[in-house]
């Protein structure tokens, strides 16, 4: 199978909706993590996620963990739009507030430089009742190869 590179450049991107819906029923994660890809753009997403029992900590808050993967999914659906390949080669998170059992969260996921082969994204979560819960930065190495079928 020849495989097919892909650049930002490349005149036929794939339909939004397209990969919308393979992202979402290829990611086996964020189906088991109840996330919901609620919105893409080019370098862009929207991920929520209901914090449910299986969330908690200990300590009854929502999980870092469980926080940090909504933030992974949004982060790894911004820089896959493009219909190329890219994987994420840094992260650094910070928690601002704590998240607690049925709050609704929001990774908003956004670009913020892209060049040939890397590219930086911000994410935010936020709850409906906590507000700012984290902030995250993701950088990807873009490998070029089309993610989509």
């Amino acid at each position: 199978m020849k495989v097919k590179y892909m650049n930002d450049l490349t005149p036929d991107l794939p339909p939004l909706d397209l990969l919308k819906k393979q992202f979402t029923e290829r990611d086996g994660f964020m189906n088991a993590l109840g996330a919901e890809l609620v919105e893409i753009g080019r370098g862009s997403s929207t991920v929520c996620m209901e914090v449910r029992k299986e969330c908690l900590s200990f300590n009854g808050t929502c999980h870092g963990g469980a926080i940090f993967a909504l933030a992974d999914c949004a982060f790894g659906v911004a820089s896959n739009s493009y219909g190329t390949l890219s994987a994420g080669i840094d992260v650094h998170i910070t928690y601002n507030a704590a998240a607690r059992l049925g709050d609704t969260l929001t990774a908003t996921a956004r670009e913020v430089s892209r060049s040939r082969k890397i590219a930086v994204y911000e994410i935010t979560v936020s709850g409906k009742e906590a507000g700012l819960i984290s902030m995250f930065t993701g950088t990807v190495y873009i490998i070029g190869h089309k993610n989509y079928t």
